[in-house]
């Protein structure tokens, strides 16, 4: 009898939790509702007067890293509808380093500029070499630690030309005021290389000190610094070469990032190709070492003339949104709880004059390669996603090198050809995965590996393997929704959002 009562009992315990577990299973997961944190369209906010509200605006060139209690940015001072009469009218500085700063790496408060002039050595260096040209503007900042202060790299130029600046400035406090420490780099239109777009990284193991720079003047270089002084440990060293293209008439090449990522013990070199305004776009190669040589995708040296791979980001455009071109010129950063980012500028088309800030999350794949979210970073919650989630209409883009060749000069588009042509853009296509495991109307067949979070798409003539999985904004639908990046066998980054 005893025993009798003792199973109903646990029949009815059983029978109870089944009840509880059955109704606490998770709901099948759909794209919510959620505005943007703020509008791509800044023409109403872009005057001179107005320059506090430029948080995410007017970014260009940026170099970003957590410095106290905020993420920093600094960056190049290229402002939408540049007026110089009525910046000094209205008492504005102008050409002098763009501070911003941002405790959640999606809301920026706009600081200010870093400097009160152009420092006057390095007007004084272009000048001396262009008979007076050059030298309206600071370009291309980078900002490092060392000690108790800050370190900040920085570019003067003549556009089109070689002779170029790199000087280092020091302050105890990341918004200054910041001294003068003198010159690291400087070329002239002599030079094989150009003194521009500096990138610094530490040896994990010997603590030596590298700055990366160049543009498509005689491509990208490699100079140890002393990290006592930050200049170059000789005096006068312009470094070795680390990667170029072909032809720098035609094939641009610059805006080298040197970053480090310690568990997987890697250099990636981040680099940018082709016209800033229009078909920008960025590339990345690895080495054991800082100092090289660099190897891309495929095994290829960076130091050699091939077009290197993986393409990470490219001109792109998703259904309801004009599209961003000149989506390049790139910083890396880690956050402090193991995240990385990849911020840069993207111009709104079609005009492509506005710049906004592009703050992507970068996820590495199994082989250790970076690759990047489709969509702007909005600071979206993480969570893990179950097969049945991954169930709808989806927009995905293939990110491709642009079928368009552009005549340039000095590695920039000629004036007047700042619109994109259709070649050149990367368009999504909608894509449907549905509940059988199939793609579309039976083309193919798609799979979640849910421990790991990785998608494989058979589209039958093609495996794309190992894409990586995770929660995001979708901004042209204003969403939280479900996305997806990886590579494909071509060294070409796949994105993916699902919209419905």
């Amino acid at each position: 009898m005893k025993n009798d009562i003792m199973k109903k009992l646990l029949y009815v315990a059983f029978c109870v939790v089944a009840t509880l577990l059955a109704g606490c299973k998770p709901a099948v997961f759909s794209p919510v509702a959620s505005p943007n944190p703020w509008a791509d369209d800044y023409s109403a906010v872009s005057s001179m007067e107005n320059y506090r509200l430029w948080g995410t605006y007017n970014v260009h060139d940026p170099s970003c890293r957590k410095l106290d209690d905020y993420y920093y940015m600094y960056s190049t001072d290229a402002i939408f509808r540049e007026n110089r009469e009525e910046a000094q009218e209205k008492g504005v500085p102008l050409g002098y380093i763009q501070v911003r700063r941002s405790q959640d790496l999606v809301h920026w408060d706009f600081r200010g500029w870093a400097f009160p002039e152009i420092p006057q050595e390095a007007v004084e260096w272009v000048h001396g070499c262009t008979g007076g040209e050059g030298a309206t503007n600071i370009w291309a900042p980078y900002i490092i630690s060392y000690g108790n202060f800050y370190r900040l790299y920085y570019c003067v130029s003549a556009f089109g030309r070689s002779t170029s600046y790199i000087g280092l400035a020091e302050s105890e406090s990341p918004e200054g005021p910041w001294n003068q420490v003198g010159c690291v780099v400087k070329t002239d239109d002599t030079t094989p290389m150009n003194a521009i777009d500096p990138s610094i990284v530490v040896d994990s193991v010997s603590g030596k000190w590298w700055m990366h720079y160049g543009s498509y003047f005689g491509g990208l270089y490699c100079v140890e610094l002393n990290p006592e002084t930050g200049l170059t440990v000789a005096e006068g060293d312009k470094g070795h070469l680390i990667a170029r293209r072909a032809n720098y008439k035609k094939d641009n090449l610059e805006a080298p990032e040197i970053f480090y990522h310690p568990m997987l013990r890697q250099y990636y070199l981040f680099t940018s190709y082709d016209p800033l305004m229009t078909t920008y776009n960025v590339r990345v190669g690895r080495s054991d070492k800082p100092e090289g040589p660099f190897t891309d995708f495929f095994g290829k040296a960076l130091a050699d003339t091939t077009n290197n791979f993986p393409i990470l980001t490219a001109p792109y455009r998703f259904t309801n949104h004009p599209g961003w071109a000149g989506t390049a010129h790139c910083g890396v950063f880690a956050t402090d709880d193991g995240r990385y980012f990849m911020v840069h500028q993207g111009r709104l088309s079609p005009q492509n004059l506005l710049m906004d800030l592009h703050l992507r999350q970068v996820f590495f794949t199994k082989d250790g390669w970076p690759v990047v979210s489709p969509e702007r970073y909005a600071g979206s919650e993480p969570r893990k996603f179950r097969t049945i989630d991954l169930v709808g209409e989806w927009e995905i883009i293939r990110v491709q090198e642009s079928l368009y060749e552009r005549s340039l000069e000095a590695g920039q588009i000629l004036w007047g050809e700042g619109e994109l042509k259709d070649e050149e853009w990367n368009v999504s296509r909608h894509l449907k995965l549905a509940k059988d495991g199939k793609l579309d109307e039976g083309k193919g067949t798609w799979e979640l590996q849910e421990a790991e979070q990785q998608l494989t798409l058979d589209f039958g003539t093609e495996v794309v393997k190992n894409l990586i999985v995770f929660a995001g904004h979708d901004w042209e639908n204003e969403t939280e929704t479900v996305l997806f990046t990886g590579i494909d066998g071509q060294g070409r980054s796949v994105w993916g959002k699902r919209t419905r």
